[in-house]
């Protein structure tokens, strides 16, 4: 039985797909996705789970420049490279021509109208005599995936179009929705989706383990009401997380981002990938070569590299060197001997902690290269976790989305910021991370502790640095490097040029202020 098929360019209709680049033809792949086909046997009760299967496969194949696109502009990393309009963004200087802007939305929307026909045909099965608990159930996990998606959507654009079917033709007849009404509908579906779904953790599942559980749609309520600053609304859904007992730290924080740390206590949601184990043949992989070395010296002889497009910024190595960090530095830092020179040249720092090199703790030389003088730690896996036979630059790696460690300072900063919680005190929230990687407690938590631990424990992480300095209006923080973040004409990146020409709704609109 047919139960879904390629297509190519599915939003040809409603979206334009402008791509150029110079770093490899992978760059000029045609968009792909999956439709719902046509003739299916809804009576067919057993394959509804492939509706739910294809909805993970499509959350899993996160676009490669969509994460760059979401995380870039934050005080925590520097675009590198070659792709000046992404150097640009990087300092706030937007061209609503880049074709990473474009392709980004299309990326987003493209999983939202997907997300929708997979809906559309559960509940066809449910109608057609499948278990409506059951049915229930999946669409919940798919609203998660929607809302998720959506989140970035909205903090990228400010006003969007809320997607309310699968057909792209429905896409002109949408209102703009603001972005406190986005994040209110994104509230509002976790609501409708937190009781339909299993309260254990995402690894505990049998049927889709580390799929989505109750747990993944508190996590995404409390990002949607941070933003909407309703503090007590994100005190309660973190504070539900935590109460359940079912997540813990990770004590190897170094480990976490490499192949111990796939499906781990401490992940409330991640991209899962596999090699398989085996030496050749089918594999599921991020592209990790955008963040990977241009130049390295492998451990493992043969291991590939990338193209080295993001770097930890030096001011964020700055700030860690200051608060005495080590654990959290070398997982999130990969330094060149230049690199390392560079910070030595600021007479603050002209002595460095004996730990830093450019050799990580796994035997792998990370060289000079004109693009960067650092690399980000957390999209690096060591040549010697490679699965043997593979080559590919962080092959069979996971990528985390949300971690315990997010919901326990997402409950500190609501508690700081007026919201009363009896699960876990901001102190307690703030040293639980704390003594994760063997700093000392702290007492009398503020806003300022909170967004220090924050930038400590993200940086280079989806964007998480930036959207908490907007959301509470701390963006001198981003002025640094001749950099100057206005928050009423840099908040938010200018529709893409593609869009304006099709979309009458934001034909022209202004989505910042």
């Amino acid at each position: 039985m047919r139960t879904s098929k390629h297509i190519k360019y599915i939003l040809s209709m409603a979206m334009v797909i402008f791509f150029t680049t110079s770093c490899s033809d992978l760059l000029d792949e045609p968009l792909e996705n999956q439709i719902i086909a046509e003739n299916t046997d809804y009576t067919q009760s057993e394959n509804m789970v492939l509706m739910l299967y294809g909805a993970y496969a499509e959350l899993n194949s996160l676009q490669w420049e969509t994460l760059p696109i979401i995380a870039v502009r934050g005080d925590d990393v520097n675009a590198a490279g070659d792709q000046f309009p992404l150097l640009e963004t990087d300092a706030f200087r937007y061209n609503r021509n880049f074709w990473m802007y474009n392709s980004t939305w299309l990326n987003l929307y493209t999983d939202l109208l997907y997300w929708h026909g997979a809906m559309e045909e559960i509940q066809k099965y449910q109608d057609a005599g499948a278990s409506a608990t059951t049915a229930q159930q999946y669409i919940a996990e798919i609203k998660v995936m929607r809302s998720f998606e959506l989140l970035q959507l909205a903090r990228l654009w400010g006003n969007i179009l809320i997607t309310r079917s699968s057909q792209p033709s429905d896409l002109f007849n949408v209102e703009v929705s603001t972005f406190q009404e986005v994040m209110q509908h994104i509230s509002e579906q976790m609501d409708e989706a937190i009781p339909l779904l299993p309260a254990v953790h995402p690894n505990q599942r049998s049927d889709v383990r580390g799929g989505i559980t109750r747990f993944t749609a508190l996590a995404v309520k409390a990002m949607a009401n941070l933003e909407l600053k309703d503090y007590q609304a994100v005190a309660d859904a973190t504070g539900q997380v935590i109460s359940s007992g079912l997540f813990e730290l990770e004590p190897d924080y170094y480990q976490l981002f490499k192949i111990p740390g796939k499906l781990n206590n401490e992940n409330v949601l991640e991209l899962q990938y596999s090699d398989f184990g085996t030496p050749t043949g089918t594999s599921t992989r991020y592209l990790w070569d955008f963040f990977g070395p241009a130049s390295w010296t492998p451990a493992r002889s043969g291991a590939g590299g990338g193209w080295g497009f993001w770097e930890p910024s030096q001011k964020y190595i700055k700030f860690m060197l200051q608060r005495g960090e080590q654990e959290r530095i070398q997982t999130s830092v990969l330094f060149t001997p230049a690199g390392m020179a560079a910070i030595q040249a600021d007479p603050n720092f002209a002595t460095l902690p004996s730990w830093v090199s450019n050799v990580t703790p796994d035997g792998d030389v990370f060289n000079n290269h004109p693009r960067y003088l650092f690399l980000s730690g957390k999209f690096y896996l060591p040549s010697t976790q490679l699965t043997q036979g593979r080559f590919t630059y962080g092959e069979n790696k996971n990528l985390p989305v949300i971690r315990y460690s997010e919901i326990l300072l997402m409950h500190a900063e609501a508690l700081v910021s007026g919201a009363n919680s009896s699960v876990r005190s901001a102190d307690a929230a703030v040293n639980e991370v704390r003594a994760r990687v063997g700093l000392n407690p702290i007492s009398g938590a503020n806003l300022d502790v909170v967004l220090d631990e924050k930038y400590a424990e993200f940086g280079t992480e989806w964007g998480i640095r930036f959207y908490d300095l907007v959301r509470h209006g701390r963006t001198t923080e981003l002025n640094y490097d001749g950099r100057n973040f206005q928050l009423n004409i840099h908040r938010f990146l200018p529709y893409p040029l593609e869009q304006q020409d099709i979309l009458p709704q934001i034909k022209g609109a202004s989505n910042q202020g």
